[in-house]
């Protein structure tokens, strides 16, 4: 008799990791901003582009200098990465939201992938977001003002930094979010504010001391700051900290997201 080889119920047969299956939803999730780019991708850049526009107006012929740049060059980095924190918590946390709403997120849960991947897919979608509006933002202000990246590596680092922490709160917000409404108010309170207020358009160091403290432990000053530190090659705070603190929060942040996807947090009945 031939004998067939019986697989129980809820067995992996991909080894450690799925490749396959995480990878497509990877790519899922990259093509969903994708077709809609004008929204995603070219809405946010032209936003940094007009910004710019309007504050050089503003400041005329001015020769103002903050940490030994032209305010306009200091200025443009904030701007791509306060686009970069914005767009990368939008991704996740709007992939989440509209699977919930839609009754696509069985889908997701009944797939063969573990909640591991199915976090790490959606983050790096967001990462992969960010990476795109960083990259194209910095050519497009290379013609109008000459600026260009001086530390790929810190770039590189920063940014994937950033764009993670985004994606995993925007990850954490999106299950915690049941309609729009919700999560609209997540990004009006709580990362526009935040994005705005932490040296995307200021130097800390014209806050009053107990401001400063405050701002220095603000993730997303650190963001912001070692973004602009790889394009003029100084910054406010600490390399080595922001460097250490950033990883400890992307870190925490996944555990986060991956702890209560796969406790099925406000996604199962």
């Amino acid at each position: 008799m031939v004998e067939f080889k019986k697989y129980k119920i809820g067995d992996r047969r991909f080894g450690l990791i799925n490749w396959v299956g995480a990878f497509s939803l990877y790519k899922k999730e990259v093509f969903r901003f994708l077709i809609v780019s004008g929204q995603t991708l070219i809405g946010p850049i032209i936003t940094s582009v007009l910004f710019l526009i309007v504050i050089s107006l503003a400041i005329g012929d001015s020769k103002k200098e903050v940490m030994g740049v032209a305010f306009i060059i200091f200025l443009a980095p904030g701007l791509i990465a306060m686009q970069v924190i914005q767009q990368s918590f939008a991704h996740s946390s709007s992939s989440l939201i509209m699977s919930k709403m839609m009754g696509t997120i069985q889908d997701i849960i009944g797939s063969p992938l573990s909640s591991a991947e199915v976090t790490a897919s959606i983050i790096l979608a967001s990462v992969t977001r960010g990476f795109l509006i960083s990259i194209i933002s910095s050519l497009i202000f290379y013609f109008f003002l000459d600026l260009k990246i001086n530390s790929f590596l810190i770039f590189i680092i920063y940014l994937f930094l950033g764009c993670f922490i985004l994606g995993s709160l925007g990850f954490i917000a999106g299950l915690i979010a049941n309609k729009f409404d919700e999560m609209a108010t997540i990004t009006n309170f709580l990362i526009v504010p935040l994005s705005f207020l932490s040296g995307t358009f200021y130097s800390i160091k014209r806050l009053p001391d107990f401001l400063q403290t405050i701002s220095y432990y603000n993730p997303f000053f650190h963001m912001i700051d070692g973004l602009r530190y790889s394009y003029i090659n100084q910054m406010d705070g600490s390399l080595k900290f922001g460097l250490i603190y950033l990883s400890f929060l992307a870190i925490t942040f996944w555990t986060i997201a991956y702890y209560l996807f796969k406790k099925g947090y406000n996604i199962k009945s």
